[in-house]
């Protein structure tokens, strides 16, 4: 169904009525963000920061991300008509669009993210896509940290009712009238040089971190499980 809808987008001009439709639509939701100025404060301070977000939540992030347009943040998109799709959307938000797939000539894609860090401080990375597994922090995020020197931001989207879509991660689409948390943690910083059993282990507690935070968060609206 996406991969129609974006070809149609594309091909007869509606991506711009696409992305009003979704400002709209958040008009219907209430989002309250928490701990920004750790973010807000480490990049006005000469910093670089990596956001590290779940593939579920993306869609949460929607309205809020435009607020992280003057910091002019980067995200790897895939070269597929549905990454043109997003890409083109993203441009509206003020996000760049660095085109390339973890899944799909990966090594080339990260190295792009990289050299994009040196010119610009901020980055958006996608932990666990584009095709899961859901829940799993990949070897990139750690990866693109090492060697871009950047610190990690964890940042969190909880909502009170979403429907969840029948794919891989459970895609969470915030129904009208909901509440959305956006809640910041605390920058995780990791070493340049590692053995690959010192790799493993951050990555692992990395993972560990993030999904204990994304279950409270969960848990703070009522969930008797995490969504994960």
């Amino acid at each position: 169904m996406l991969k129609r809808l974006s070809g149609l987008a594309i091909k007869f001009g509606i991506i711009p009525f696409l992305y009003y439709i979704i400002r709209l639509y958040f008009l219907l939701v209430r989002i309250r963000v928490r701990d920004e100025d750790w973010l807000v404060d480490h990049l006005d301070g000469g910093g670089r920061a990596i956001i590290a977000v779940w593939h579920q939540r993306i869609f949460l992030f929607m309205s809020y991300a435009k607020r992280l347009g003057v910091f002019s943040p980067s995200v790897m998109i895939s070269q597929s008509r549905d990454g043109e799709m997003i890409a083109r959307i993203m441009s509206r938000l003020n996000i760049r669009s660095v085109r390339g797939s973890s899944s799909r000539n990966g090594r080339k894609a990260l190295a792009a993210m990289v050299a994009d860090m040196a010119h610009y401080p901020l980055a958006g990375h996608v932990v666990d896509g584009p095709q899961g597994p859901g829940g799993v922090v990949k070897e990139g995020l750690i990866t693109m940290a090492q060697l871009s020197g950047a610190a990690i931001f964890p940042l969190y989207a909880s909502v009170n009712r979403a429907w969840a879509l029948k794919s891989w991660d459970r895609f969470l689409i915030p129904k009208p009238f909901s509440r959305i948390l956006i809640r910041w943690d605390r920058p995780l910083y990791i070493p340049e040089h590692l053995d690959a059993e010192g790799f493993e282990t951050i990555r692992l507690q990395v993972e560990q971190q993030m999904r204990q935070n994304q279950d409270a968060d969960d848990r703070h609206w009522g969930w008797a499980k995490g969504l994960l």
